[in-house]
């Protein structure tokens, strides 16, 4: 791929990126970056954001509801805080996140969905009482 090329698709991703995830998480991010990650946040950012949240096929909040199912089906509670304080920007309400959850459980099993359901009301919890500040 051309060096052009895949500057376009870094800047389509980090457009992205910045939508979805909101300007402080992507700075902080950026802040934290080293020599010995750049390549991983602009593999992240090509590759995640630039084509696959790019794509038209699913809209945002399709694209969250789905992501946040398989970050809970792998138990990367991290990941799965970070993409539900995400729906504030990608419009998937409580009731979109139950309901994949309730697909983690069949799929991928209870005790998967049900670690993720605490992680989930953490976060939710924490969006709350920021929003109340």
């Amino acid at each position: 791929m051309s060096e052009k090329a895949r500057s376009e698709r870094f800047e389509a991703g980090m457009a992205v990126r910045r939508q979805v995830l909101g300007d402080a998480h992507v700075d902080r991010a950026t802040a934290q970056m080293t020599e010995f990650d750049e390549d991983f946040q602009t593999f992240i950012t090509e590759g995640a954001w630039g084509s696959v949240w790019s794509r038209p096929g699913f809209t945002r909040r399709e694209r969250s509801i789905v992501t946040i199912a398989l970050l809970a089906a792998l138990g990367q509670d991290e990941e799965v805080a970070m993409h539900v304080r995400a729906t504030r920007n990608t419009g998937a309400t409580k009731e979109d996140i139950k309901e994949a959850l309730l697909h983690v459980a069949v799929y991928a099993g209870v005790p998967a969905a049900n670690h993720a359901f605490k992680i989930v009301k953490k976060a939710y919890a924490e969006m709350e009482a920021d929003a109340g500040r």
